[in-house]
């Protein structure tokens, strides 16, 4: 058994049920599994070669669903790409990948042919609608006269995609998941959300993302659900296609809860047909997920606490664990994963300390594509060392303080920018906010805070100096802030602190004293 006959077995059950929505388009599951057999037939008559790697470069669409589906019928393994990346970026990941073939949107038709220029392997650009250049195919020509189900054998040990990582640190690596792997993720998922078959979910986080791509898309279609599909994320269609379409699973990123909470118009729409909210992939602060559940009148939100190299797994906080453990990563992991703190020395942290969270079970990558040496320092003995620092309660709940390669040390005191955001996020002035060290010849490093206001506020330092010393020790309280219309964030949410070092430690104004 694997996805891909999941998905043939609902077509064949119930083909009349609706399928999928995206724009002014739909199909029911026979309607879409013929789709998806036409390019799977045409990718094949074109020579692709079951093993083989086919990049895509797609916003969210009809055309991003039915080519992926098509890939994994006959064995082509998929590398999704970040639509956002810039040509060197694209270059980097089909080059490692070896990817041979790119399935693209007409927008990111140039940025692909000159990338693909750098990449030898790359022998057929395919795109969307209306190719610029002689040399790309139109996917619509690509499709072949035959709609039945490809033959190929599909074994669980045969890969199936290769997710890269939100590259928060550098480069991105590619974690390597086979069929088996991909359908636990999804076993997982159904039994510990109770997923079934009459779920409609909308899908506004990138599908190109683990969690997104695999939580939802995956599971949902494998279930026989019903899919909405948001190319760009507005916060006007969406609360509209929730009514529409009585959305009853709605999975997002902390930014777009806090977007949509936003939106001056939200008490218009009915969403009381969402019956689950989960929210994941960045850390989101208790004040935004009890807003959330006051807005949306639900008690009935999951925290999902994992990473892509887990399928994307980890520790999850239910609803009724919400009551008074709000702001906890949780405590038990997902169906088929354990997960555990652990001291540097390998000893399990006890209640207070610091420790790092791992994992292991069957949903857990195969390794880093062609990255032995980050593959070995990931995976020891069975663990994925996920380079989350946390503390575990006197419960065993984890609250995830930072990541490993965040913690900042001034003056020989480790801080968790975690905690500080937390703190900053609650200022009535405050939008947005991320910390970060900056190096300092006395201290090592000073806290640094970049900012961004809400609109038309000013924030005046010594005030918010007061604000930080009512709510953090002396060491933890930032001595630098940097204001910014806009923090850098991937498609995930996460930020980008690498980036964020570059602003900051070139910049001396706004010190707090």
């Amino acid at each position: 058994m694997n996805l891909s006959q999941l998905f043939e077995q609902n077509a064949s059950k119930r083909p009349e049920k609706m399928a999928l929505y995206y724009e002014n388009r739909s199909y029911t599951y026979a309607e879409l599994n013929n789709e998806i057999n036409k390019l799977a037939h045409g990718l094949a008559n074109l020579g692709v070669k079951k093993g083989e790697k086919i990049a895509l470069m797609m916003k969210n669409s009809d055309n991003f669903v039915i080519s992926y589906y098509a890939c994994i019928k006959m064995g082509f393994i998929l590398v999704p790409m970040n639509f956002r990346l810039v040509e060197r970026e694209i270059t980097y990941i089909m080059d490692q990948s070896d990817s041979m073939m790119v399935i693209c949107d007409t927008e990111f038709e140039d940025v692909v042919v000159k990338a693909a220029k750098n990449v030898s392997a790359i022998r057929q650009i395919i795109v969307t609608e209306n190719p610029k250049t002689e040399e790309s195919l139109l996917l619509q020509k690509v499709l072949s006269k035959n709609a039945t189900n490809p033959l190929t054998e599909i074994e669980s040990s045969d890969d199936i995609h290769i997710l890269y990582t939100s590259g928060t640190t550098g480069n991105p690596k590619g974690a390597l998941f086979d069929h088996q792997r991909a359908l636990n993720v999804m076993l997982a998922i159904t039994g510990t959300l109770g997923y079934n078959s009459e779920e409609k979910y909308i899908h506004i986080a990138p599908l190109f993302h683990a969690a997104q791509l695999v939580i939802c898309l995956l599971s949902g279609l494998s279930l026989g659900g019903t899919h909405v599909i948001h190319r760009d994320f507005n916060p006007e269609v969406v609360f509209k296609d929730i009514e529409k379409h009585q959305i009853t699973n709605f999975f997002a990123v902390p930014t777009i809860f806090s977007a949509l909470l936003s939106y001056p118009d939200k008490d218009r729409y009915d969403v009381s047909s969402i019956k689950r909210f989960t929210y994941g992939a960045a850390p989101m602060s208790a004040s935004l997920v009890q807003a959330c559940m006051d807005f949306f009148k639900s008690p009935n939100f999951y925290s999902l606490c994992g990473l892509t190299e887990g399928g994307p797994s980890g520790i999850y906080l239910t609803p009724a664990e919400h009551i008074t453990k709000i702001g906890s990563a949780g405590k038990d992991a997902l169906w088929m994963t354990e997960s555990k703190m652990v001291l540097p020395d390998g000893s399990e942290a006890k209640s207070g300390e610091v420790g790092e969270l791992i994992l292991k079970g069957f949903t857990i990558m195969k390794e880093y594509y062609k990255k032995p040496q980050e593959t070995a320092e990931t995976l020891r003995n069975g663990w994925l060392y996920t380079g989350d620092l946390g503390v575990k309660d006197d419960d065993g709940y984890v609250y995830i303080l930072d990541r490993s390669k965040d913690m900042i040390i001034t003056g020989g005191e480790n801080v968790y920018s975690v905690e500080v955001e937390n703190i900053l996020g609650g200022h009535p002035q405050i939008a947005d906010v991320a910390i970060v060290g900056t190096p300092d010849i006395v201290w090592g490093e000073i806290v640094t805070a970049v900012i961004v206001t809400k609109s038309n506020e000013t924030i005046d330092l010594k005030e918010l100096d007061i604000y930080c010393r009512e709510h953090l020790a002396a060491f933890k309280i930032p001595r630098k802030a940097v204001f910014q219309d806009e923090l850098p964030r991937n498609a995930s949410g996460k930020l980008m602190k690498f980036q964020l070092r570059e602003w900051v430690s070139s910049d001396t104004q706004n010190e707090i004293k």
